[in-house]
């Protein structure tokens, strides 16, 4: 897993968590989403800002591409629905790849809990969140292991290991808006590693983006504006798949498929109201796939 973010926080990590922040203060069913700690974790000038309904809209039309709000507010309820099944059907442990400022082990397990969450991501931006926490009075929490990787010079799977990972547990991977960020052989390497290391029952949620969306061909709703955005912050996509062709990439390593929500099942699941209006609308450049290891 190279080519991460190693000498600044990422950008897009601060994103999510303002829309994450954003969705906890929307009234509307369909826009309210529960993480309460991204909605602390942001600046105090931002959380007030959003706490306002007019002004979070006006801002969230000018800086988030059309569909992206949309996106991640309904990326992170799957998550989290499927976060919480796993810890039902007696998951052993959950890694994070990537985690930026993700706040699932608080918010979704008892302090108690049997589980252990590893978050592995770049030093500079798990330290930001390490002091967010602190900022706003959240301890970490004893059952997260919080795994500081420099993707350049380190392995990540060496790094696992001597925080206290083990092998051949059931396991929940998520890998939350990473992939499109890597590539290829980076993707390839993540793969073999979860698969590697995985045991029986194990499963794996994460989004990628289409292969069209790279070369620009602008097929879907929003990804001209996505796309833009992702290389005026400086940290560009680098590998996609072929539309219809994930089912096809897992198997190859590994995986077999239980469900795939594009935009038009998300917007579907998450957007539509009980007369079959759309309330809201996804960006139509990624798909979030969850999976399960073949043994």
């Amino acid at each position: 897993m190279a080519k991460r973010i190693e000498e600044k926080t990422s950008r897009m990590a601060e994103y999510t968590c303002s829309s994450r922040a954003s969705s906890y203060c929307e009234k509307s069913s369909y826009y309210h989403s529960e993480d309460y700690i991204a909605a602390q974790m942001v600046p105090w000038g931002v959380r007030l800002l959003i706490k306002n309904g007019f002004i979070r809209k006006s801002l969230l039309s000018v800086m988030a591409p059309k569909g992206a709000y949309e996106y991640v507010i309904a990326r992170t309820k799957y998550i989290d629905a499927v976060f919480n099944q796993a810890v039902s059907d007696g998951v052993e442990q959950v890694l994070i790849f990537g985690a930026g400022f993700d706040s699932r082990s608080i918010r979704l397990l008892t302090q108690n809990s049997p589980i252990r969450v590893f978050e592995v991501d770049a030093p500079v931006t798990q330290q930001a969140k390490k002091d967010r926490l602190a900022e706003i009075g959240v301890g970490l929490p004893e059952n997260t292991v919080y795994v500081a990787v420099d993707f350049n010079k380190e392995d990540p799977e060496q790094r696992l290991l001597e925080n206290g990972f083990q092998y051949g547990k059931r396991c929940l991977f998520i890998l939350e808006g990473l992939l499109m960020y890597l590539d290829e052989d980076a993707v390839d390497e993540t793969m073999k590693l979860i698969k590697r290391i995985s045991g029986p029952d194990s499963r794996i949620v994460f989004d990628y983006i289409y292969s069209s969306v790279l070369r620009h061909e602008e097929k879907y709703y929003g990804d001209e504006e996505l796309h833009k955005n992702v290389e005026v912050v400086g940290e560009p996509w680098g590998f996609g798949v072929e539309e219809d062709s994930i089912k096809t990439y897992l198997d190859e390593h590994g995986f077999r498929i239980i469900e795939e929500l594009n935009s038009d099942t998300l917007d579907r699941r998450y957007f539509t109201d009980s007369t079959g209006n759309l309330v809201g609308r996804i960006n139509g450049s990624h798909s979030i796939v969850l999976a399960e290891s073949i043994q």
